[in-house]
């Protein structure tokens, strides 16, 4: 069954073979033994746990080839995980701290999305992302050079550490974003509870929001949620990793679906949290013994979220609704091909 990924940091689909590959081509020393050892180092006590090694590992990525070897990588793997269409996130803000030009990076970036539907059959558009730790002028600073490239970009997010971080300073950027015809989301209820995710909606209006599990804890939230249509991208084996839920058993997504939320499911880090897109479908499947017609719900979700344009997501939709569960699936994947969301303000 075909589906989109929408919640993808390219960043977190860098396998501790290919980081070990590239800081030999650069000559960069990691602060681990070999592959074995990064991995075995994979267990979170919280997010800046993982943070930590994150940024540690993107010290090997240096060149445009680098971006590209790393966007393909993820782009065959996603490919052999029935994903269709991706739409990944990109930290540029760390890379520029790190003195790679954007050039550099949105450059190699950009070639291997550009082959990547002739190449891995996988169409795909580049969400800058930026960090909600830093100061908002960094990220105007950012997506100025951004810009500058004349990479075409699909949209910005706002991810990073949530608590102690509001949305409010980065509404003009996201004003500004949509002017220039760019689609908006943002990180928000992992990490923080309900009000991040109406902060996130009220102060950015944004499209989408990325992880929301917390929002189950308001059933306001939830009301607007499913009555706007506003998509949620889980991630279910990264909340379980970053301990946003004890375990897979305790995670909100039966409850998110029985609401009927729209909510989507995503790989987030998948080198680093234990699995790609298949991975995370196989694991919710034998968690919560869904049903093939849900499972259907799920991938329909994922291409009424994306930013593809009416015509795509159509054909698409059409492709799951018309597969051996098509007789079960309701009007709900039939009846939003071409659907808009309602945007307005909260």
């Amino acid at each position: 069954m075909p589906y989109a990924e929408l919640h993808l940091h390219l960043e977190g689909t860098l396998e501790p073979e290919l980081a070990f590959q590239l800081a030999e081509r650069n000559r960069v020393t990691l602060p681990w033994r070999d592959a074995d050892d990064l991995r075995s180092r994979y267990d979170y006590g919280c997010l800046q746990d993982f943070l930590d090694i994150y940024y540690a590992n993107m010290e090997v990525l240096r060149t445009a080839e680098d971006f590209a070897d790393l966007t393909n990588a993820y782009l065959a793997r996603a490919a052999r995980a029935g994903v269709v269409r991706a739409e990944v996130f990109l930290d540029l803000q760390a890379h520029l701290a790190r003195g790679i030009p954007a050039e550099t990076v949105l450059g190699g970036v950009s070639e291997a999305l550009r082959a990547s539907e002739a190449t891995h059959g996988v169409s795909s558009g580049l969400i800058i992302t930026f960090l909600r730790h830093l100061p908002a002028d960094d990220a105007e600073h950012a997506y100025d050079q951004a810009l500058a490239t004349g990479v075409e970009l699909l949209g910005i997010g706002l991810c990073s550490s949530e608590v102690g971080f509001p949305a409010a300073p980065f509404a003009p950027l996201w004003e500004r974003a949509r002017a220039d015809g760019l689609h908006t989301v943002a990180h928000a209820g992992e990490e923080g509870d309900a009000s991040y995710v109406w902060d996130a909606l009220r102060h950015l209006k944004v499209e989408r929001i990325d992880h929301g599990i917390r929002a189950m804890e308001d059933p306001t939230l939830v009301a607007h949620l499913r009555d706007h249509r506003i998509p949620l991208t889980v991630c279910p084996l990264s909340n379980v990793r970053l301990k946003a839920v004890p375990d897979l058993a305790a995670h909100p997504l039966p409850a998110m679906l029985d609401a009927g939320l729209m909510v989507t499911v995503n790989s987030d880090d998948p080198a680093y949290f234990g699995g790609y897109l298949d991975d995370n479908i196989a694991a919710v499947r034998r968690q919560f013994d869904l049903t093939d017609a849900q499972l259907a719900t799920l991938a329909a979700n994922s291409f009424e979220a994306s930013f593809l344009p009416p015509a795509e997501k159509a054909r698409l939709l059409a492709e799951i609704s018309s597969g051996p569960t098509a007789g079960r699936l309701g009007g709900d994947i039939n009846g939003s091909a071409g659907s808009s969301r309602d945007s307005s303000p909260v």
